[in-house]
């Protein structure tokens, strides 16, 4: 264990942050309230409330929603009972409502910021009414010839229906259902400065709610979001097991390691954690402790799946996609390198890619035209059936006919991806497959996009057909970061991109060294 790095605390700033101009902010002042309270804020908490309760030249809110995505036991709900002691004691609001999940996750929040006045004099003397019926708590105080309120909801009840409010807190907005959105968000149409703030772990699928808050705050540029998440950059599809281009977020020994190589990798893990968990080595384990936060933290890794400890522990969700269509590239773009006449002439290359669920799997081919454009289409039989198909069983026999029928230079799959299963089939065919790296892959969607939206003053240099599958999946494509680059993003994609990821990896192979003598094209695939 001693060759074994421990990090230090966690990061205080997010990996993502997102927030509108200000020329003010009412953060440090909140944060002096909360000490007041008995509620000191980490530096985290800090920027948090500086960034989200920025304001304007006339003093109202920069950010009309602030989303905070950060995993659970650092410090997410202080950072709430702060902004919330501030609606009752600072600001000129009259009523804040807390919303949660759970009747039992509303009912505990309730229960410490009460604590937290009541221990504090000053504060409980402007107390007027304590209410703690059930699924009528809440707190009423008197200040500056007011009444100010807090009330405590559970959305399973239907909470903030009928109430307007100055602010809103959506906590575990990862389970937030766009019918609770629609139920409580007019609730702040009728106020002059409202404020929501969506605050949770890292979602799934269904998290649509917190998913398009994220999607925004990830695009950056709105000019009323105020958008942070502790989070590690995982690994992409293409990655190889052992990537070190992004953060780890898993330990598998190999007993072949020696020892100073074991002890590398798992320092590799643990450097992970105060990336996605700034209370690391502040708050996780109970104590300002590093090596009691590992102790905790890994506790939790051999308890849960890789998946939930990703998405608990390591800020990496499994969100949804959902918003306009061509956001890498745009629909004029690609029409505008439709040409129906257009064929290889010459070398060839067959991209292959499986959908995540490996339910479909879609065959691409690239080659130079007449013109020395790159032509990419879906292969297809006599009858134009395309290679875009159900399954995977059909793949294999597929590639043998087209490449016994079209010697091509090169056959390329993701080793790393599901398709990487059908290599030792085709190989023991007699196949060489080629596989690009993570980092050649994010490369080769740079170029794919390059041409087809060049840099301006230059023209395309790609066509295609405009087959459905294939310009569906350019549709509906985003991406993510890979390192200093980017690639296509089909672990969270909304529609099915494997022809777009086919047509990638086809385009990649013809740059490639060629492997034999080609023969003519100008014929169906078939």
């Amino acid at each position: 264990m001693s060759g074994v790095v421990i990090p230090g605390r966690g990061d205080q700033r997010p990996r993502i942050l997102s927030a509108p101009p200000r020329v003010s902010s009412a953060g440090a002042d909140v944060a002096e309230l909360a000490e007041i309270a008995g509620l000191p804020m980490d530096p985290w908490q800090r920027l948090v409330l500086d960034e989200a309760l920025g304001q304007r030249r006339d003093g109202s809110w920069s950010a009309f929603e602030v989303g905070l995505v950060v995993g659970r036991q650092n410090g997410k709900g202080a950072i709430l009972e702060a902004v919330e002691l501030a609606s009752l004691y600072l600001f000129d609001e009259e009523l804040c409502i807390h919303s949660a999940h759970l009747f039992d996750t509303s009912l505990e929040a309730f229960k410490r910021i009460l604590g937290l006045i009541e221990n504090t004099p000053d504060l409980e003397r402007m107390v007027r009414r304590v209410s703690r019926s059930h699924g009528e708590e809440g707190i009423e105080v008197f200040r500056d010839g007011a009444l100010r309120r807090l009330r405590f909801r559970s959305r399973t009840a239907g909470g903030g229906r009928g109430f307007t409010c100055d602010r809103l807190v959506l906590d575990e907005a990862m389970v937030l259902t766009d019918q609770a959105v629609g139920s409580i968000l007019p609730t702040l149409s009728a106020v002059p400065d409202p404020q929501v703030w969506y605050t949770g772990s890292s979602g799934t699928k269904t998290s649509t709610a917190l998913g398009r808050v994220r999607a925004r705050g990830l695009k950056g540029g709105d000019p009323r979001l105020c958008y942070l998440e502790w989070s590690v950059d995982p690994c992409t599809q293409f990655c190889p097991p052992l990537c070190e281009d992004h953060d780890a977020q898993d330990f598998t020994p190999d007993p072949r390691w020696s020892q100073e190589e074991h002890d590398r990798q798992l320092s590799r893990l643990y450097a992970s954690y105060p990336k996605a968990n700034p209370g690391f080595g502040i708050r996780i384990g109970g104590v300002h402790s590093p090596e009691r936060s590992i102790e905790h933290i890994e506790a939790e890794r051999r308890s849960m799946s890789a998946e939930e400890f990703g998405r608990e522990r390591l800020g990496v969700g499994d969100w949804p996609v959902e918003g306009e269509s061509w956001r890498v590239i745009d629909e004029a773009s690609w029409k505008a390198c439709v040409d129906t006449a257009s064929m290889p002439d010459g070398e060839l290359s067959f991209g292959v890619e499986l959908a995540p669920d490996r339910k479909s799997g879609c065959i691409c081919v690239a080659g130079l035209n007449a013109d020395s454009l790159t032509h990419v289409e879906i292969t297809s039989d006599g009858e134009q059936l395309l290679d875009h198909r159900s399954g995977d069983r059909w793949i294999v026999p597929r590639l043998v006919e087209l490449h016994k029928r079209w010697r091509p230079r090169a056959v390329v799959i993701n080793r790393a991806g599901q398709t990487g299963a059908l290599v030792r089939s085709l190989e023991d065919k007699g196949i060489t497959v080629i596989s690009p790296t993570a980092r050649e892959f994010a490369q080769a969607c740079g170029s794919f996009a390059s041409a087809v939206v060049p840099m301006r003053g230059h023209h395309p240099t790609l066509v295609h057909l405009d087959q459905v599958p294939l310009s569906t999946a350019v549709a509906g494509a985003d991406k993510r970061t890979v390192a200093d680059l980017w690639a296509w993003d089909q672990r969270l994609a909304a529609v099915d991109i494997s022809p777009l990821q086919a047509a990638t990896l086809a385009v990649w192979g013809l740059q490639q060294k060629p492997a034999r003598k080609p023969v003519e094209a100008g014929c169906a695939w078939g």
